[in-house]
């Protein structure tokens, strides 16, 4: 009865609950002022037999919880077993066993939660799934100007490209056959069904494949091959069968795929096999090609800057049959890459492009722009209004050799930088074959310590065997000026002794410019095993070839050094003035360096890229 009246008690009014500490708990049962507890688990809940204030303040309550200590035993059940107190146990709902069995099925919820949301991801992106032959992800992003689509034609057209001519006119016979086909058709001429872009990274082959999007005005769909690429197999082949389904319908049109060598890989590669996703995609892309007929006009331009590893399948006549390589430009492309890259921007008088293309060979129109780019950041954090040719100048050391850095350098380390560098100097100054000296600094920048740069009078395709001789001593000539002036030598060769071994091996087993070892290609293997090739490197020559090209490296090495020994103690007076106006201004220009090493006797006079002047000390 005692108990039913207590239930009862609880469903009336509900008074306010405080929490307290279990001190002031065990408190309370001391003073005899608790009346009832309720054990749940380890939590307490009480009534008081009077109300008062729990706590540091607040109203007074009748009501209290608190939580019981995990050390609490039987001690405590002892004291509270009191005629005038009663306690109620109740058991702990949290530890019931529907909640136990919710805490074990969990983790498997979540799993087939995540699941079920990957898998409606899919059926909504149309995969419908692995095995499903509902064709893949509506990809195709075709532009035409005279629908109502959410990415617009480009608007690049050729005038945008400059520097590739032939590679322009390759291209711009595609535009003919798209606008009069029939001309062609007569004569039984069919478009090629494919056209490889080959290139060096940064010369422009996304930018020609937009301009001829731009000058054609048909259906366009722009894609990197990466997006065939899914995790499940059989997904990217359904993506490629609804791209050139899409495409045929909307005939003409043009597809461009972009890095084609994420997907065209040679097969069979590694370990794998030829099951895996990235296989099924190109073998897709490949039946796909091979199923246009001579009426339908879609072409297809993929561009990629590793052509060697490329299956052979994608680069037989009848899929890739036209293959257009984009070069890196000469001076006179460097110019007018540069000429459209400064439309728009506020370039002072001084600014010559054909000068500022001189001093930037080996420059690709990615580098140019990104050049142009820099001086205008530099001229806009400098808040000035316009790019003078100085800021020009400055972004392209920055390009070439890094952003300056702050070293605090010891008095003799800058003696030796400055030894080495103007023995770099010295002798490219004096070499015949040698390209003209443009600039020395012993300015730290990048990854260097200083640099010495040189500047061709023309654009090279080709190098002869003077040249490289030449260039070989140039490498060694730092190494050298140290041990003539300092008497020892430094780590600061590295990387002058790493290009000049490449170099000299190069010459003596892949160019045959050595008399012990004649023309004969002993270069080392360079297959890579996961791109198909073999596992292991096929000796292609004996031992005794190989310490043929050992022993001729050496000498053409030992040769060039003595040369640029030869040549920095015949001119060591000048040497040391050099060194001396380096340790000084730590930069000298052209003109600065004429001045410290005189005219050049005996040496073949050449015309300078850089400004006539440059020339007059020769």
């Amino acid at each position: 009865m005692a108990l039913w009246g207590a239930y009862v008690l609880r469903l009336g009014p509900v008074d306010p609950v405080r929490s307290i500490s279990f001190t002031e708990f065990r408190g309370l049962l001391a003073q005899d002022a608790v009346q009832e507890i309720t054990l749940r688990g380890n939590r307490v809940e009480g009534r008081l037999v009077q109300a008062r204030v729990l706590g540091d303040n607040g109203p007074a309550v009748t009501r209290f919880s608190t939580a019981l200590p995990a050390f609490i035993g039987a001690e405590f059940l002892v004291q509270i077993d009191r005629e005038d107190l009663e306690v109620f146990v109740e058991p702990d709902t949290g530890n019931s066993g529907a909640t136990v069995i919710l805490g074990a099925l969990l983790p498997w919820i979540v799993l087939f939660a995540i699941y079920y949301f990957v898998w409606r991801r899919l059926a909504q992106n149309g995969t419908g799934g692995i095995g499903s032959s509902g064709g893949g992800r509506d990809i195709s992003r075709f532009l035409n100007p005279n629908a109502d689509v959410e990415i617009k034609t480009p608007d690049t057209t050729f005038a945008d490209v400059a520097g590739q001519d032939n590679a322009k006119r390759e291209v711009a016979e595609l535009l003919d056959y798209i606008r009069d086909p029939e001309r062609y058709r007569r004569l039984g001429a069919q478009v090629p069904h494919g056209v490889l872009l080959m290139g060096a990274p940064g010369t422009g082959k996304t930018l020609l494949a937009r301009a001829l999007a731009g000058e054609a005005g048909v259906p366009f769909c722009a894609l990197s091959a990466s997006e065939f690429i899914e995790m499940f197999v059989g997904v990217g082949a359904s993506r490629v069968r609804q791209l050139f389904k899409q495409a045929k319908e909307k005939a003409p049109s043009i597809v461009f795929i972009d890095e084609l060598d994420a997907v065209g890989r040679v097969r069979g590669a590694g370990l794998g096999g030829g099951h895996d996703e990235r296989e099924q995609t190109l073998n897709q892309i490949l039946a796909e090609m091979d199923g246009f007929s001579g009426h339908e006009q879609v072409i297809v331009l993929a561009a990629t800057n590793r052509p060697d590893v490329l299956d052979p399948a994608l680069l037989r006549p009848g899929r890739f049959d036209r293959h257009v390589t984009l070069d890196l430009p000469d001076r006179q492309a460097r110019a007018a890459i540069l000429g459209i890259h400064i439309k728009g921007k506020p370039v002072a008088a001084d600014v010559d492009l054909a000068h500022l293309a001189a001093q930037t060979p080996g420059f690709s129109g990615a580098d140019l722009k990104n050049l142009v780019n820099e001086a205008a950041m530099l001229v806009a954090r400098e808040q000035r209004d316009q790019i003078t040719r100085r800021d020009f100048e400055r972004m392209r050391d920055k390009v070439i050799l890094g952003t300056e850095r702050h070293l605090i350098i010891l008095a003799d380390e800058h003696r030796r930088l400055a030894t080495h560098e103007a023995g770099h100097t010295l002798v490219a100054y004096f070499l015949p074959d040698a390209d003209p000296i443009f600039k020395v600094s012993i300015i730290p920048r990048g990854r260097s310590l200083g640099a010495t740069q040189q500047l061709p009078a023309e654009d090279r395709h080709n190098y002869a065997e003077e040249y490289l001789r030449d260039r070989i001593a140039i490498l060694l000539a730092g190494r050298a000026a140290e041990k003539l002036l300092l008497g020892s030598v430094s780590s600061g060769a590295d990387d002058d002794i790493h290009q000049a071994t490449v170099l000299a091996r190069s010459m003596v087993a892949r160019w045959g410019m050595s008399e012990t070892v004649g023309p004969m290609d002993l270069r080392e293997s360079s297959e890579h095993p996961f791109l198909g090739k073999e596992m292991a490197q096929v000796r292609v020559h004996s031992e005794a070839s190989s310490q043929m090209v050992d022993e001729a490296v050496r000498e053409l090495l030992s040769r060039a050094e003595t040369r640029a020994r030869e040549t920095l103690t015949a001119n060591v007076e000048k040497l040391k003035r050099l060194v001396k106006k380096l340790e000084q201004c730590e930069t000298l220009q052209r003109d600065d360096i004429i001045a410290c090493l005189g005219k050049r006797p005996g040496v073949n006079t050449k015309v300078s890229p850089l400004r006539p002047k440059d020339n007059e000390a020769d």
